[in-house]
């Protein structure tokens, strides 16, 4: 996760690792129930479940929270969008904000494949696609070509 600076000097957070492991499209339709600060914890929830966001970036999201770019015209007053667009009742768009990332020097395409490659590493492809919200097929294939070694778990419960 990286907070960084705007052109308009406001300090933005943005999930580095979710927007590395997340589409854009669905970055950029976070709402802000999306967020939920419960007993002193912070989480976005990206899949289920909702990931926790780590100190300091905590604080910095729930700042940015209450000053997100947008929200002072007339079009915009109440957006419930995380990154609000410039036309009423729309989120920015997935163009707009890789945009903006790219010229805050995040990778889009090709860190958010590095990332789920490494995560398929770490963990079987069908969680890894559960808990982002991916295609399973999807992570299997990434999960393939890193060289991954979870290849016979089968998902569900176990238990019987």
């Amino acid at each position: 996760m990286s907070t960084t600076t705007t052109s308009h000097s406001r300090a933005v957070w943005l999930p580095r690792s979710s927007s590395s492991t997340q589409p854009l499209t669905r970055i950029a339709r976070l709402g802000t129930d999306d967020v939920q600060h419960e007993d002193g914890e912070v989480l976005v929830r990206l899949g289920d479940p909702p990931s926790p966001v780590p100190a300091p970036f905590a604080g910095k999201l729930l700042d940015y929270l209450g000053r997100r770019p947008n929200t002072m015209t007339a079009t915009n007053p109440n957006a419930r969008w995380l990154f609000p667009g410039h036309r009423a009742g729309q989120p920015m768009t997935s163009g707009t904000l890789e945009l903006r990332l790219r010229h805050l020097g995040f990778p889009t395409q090709r860190g958010r494949a590095a990332a789920i490659r490494h995560l398929v590493l770490q963990a079987p492809a069908p969680v890894v696609a559960r808990m982002l919200g991916y295609n399973a097929d999807t992570t299997a294939r990434l999960a393939e070509e890193a060289g991954g070694t979870w290849r016979h778990y089968a998902p569900g419960d176990h238990s019987r």
